[in-house]
């Protein structure tokens, strides 16, 4: 499934959230759902697209998409309608909000220098992990991820960082509600044996991954805490498994990793020493 189109179960529990939730504004909630429907798989929908992506009425998609429309955040080309740039506004209110970020970029930066290959960072969003910052390499990997990119959190680095900083039944929650594919031979596609990882990520406070996303690429996260202590992004460098071997990943990389994770800690606030759990 795409991260932008919601299955049968999503869309049903989304409308049913609407339904028993006096709070909650139905017709707000429906046009959301269907704003994610849109994604690299589905760069434009037609009305009944939209519907079906989504388990709205073509009638109640209809009238949400020409209201895109009318605010400017889509336009209609024959019966297709695609996202306009307008809808960016929406991300980076969130990015502009979050100073995160901004005070990260020149400790990743010089990570990056320091080590010669692309440094990112990263938050978690259900189950998967979103890009907040990037800074390539000069030897620029083949990868194309920027900021509000997303990948499945479970065979990266960030996301088991993120993901092993969760509360038990959140992460619990996560384990059973999630697909754990096997993206290549060396993914760990078991939630018995995710959990074992994860608990070894939480005890040395960071997390090495070896090709379990894509074949041939190796890297390593630490985790960026806020003031309270709490983790609320990770930083990471990829390198390609032809270039930078495992060991020198842990034992040269890993360090400055964890180092520069600690110095955004500390610049956002954050004035305890590394949490180790």
């Amino acid at each position: 499934m795409s991260p932008g189109r919601l299955g049968p179960e999503q869309a049903e529990k989304a409308g049913a959230m609407s339904r028993e939730d006096p709070d909650v504004i139905d017709s707000v909630e429906k046009a959301f759902r269907l704003l994610q429907a849109f994604s690299a798989e589905h760069p434009t929908v037609t009305v009944s697209e939209a519907a079906q992506l989504t388990g709205l009425t073509r009638a109640t998609a209809r009238r949400i998409l020409l209201t895109f429309v009318r605010l400017g955040f889509a336009e209609a080309v024959g019966r297709e309608f695609r996202l306009t740039p307008h809808v960016l506004r929406l991300g980076y209110g969130y990015l502009n909000s979050q100073p995160v970020a901004e005070r990260a970029q020149p400790h990743m930066r010089a990570l990056a220098d320091k080590v010669l290959e692309s440094c990112s960072m990263a938050t978690l969003d259900e189950g998967e992990i979103v890009y907040l910052a990037r800074v390539p390499a000069a030897r620029s990997m083949s990868i194309t991820l920027s900021v509000g990119s997303r990948l499945p959190a479970y065979p990266t680095s960030m996301g088991r960082v993120l993901l092993a900083a969760l509360p038990p039944e959140q992460l619990q929650a996560y384990l059973d509600g999630s697909e754990l594919r096997k993206l290549t031979p060396h993914t760990i596609d078991d939630a018995d044996a995710l959990r074992v990882e994860l608990d070894q990520v939480r005890q040395q406070g960071y997390a090495v991954v070896d090709g379990e996303r894509e074949e041939g690429v190796r890297s390593a996260a630490a985790p960026v805490r806020d003031a309270s202590g709490a983790v609320i992004a990770a930083i990471n460098v990829s390198a390609n498994a032809a270039r930078v071997s495992l060991r020198s990943l842990r034992e040269e990389v890993v360090p400055h990793v964890v180092a520069t994770a600690d110095a955004i800690s500390r610049d956002i606030g954050f004035g305890g020493t590394r949490v180790v759990s």
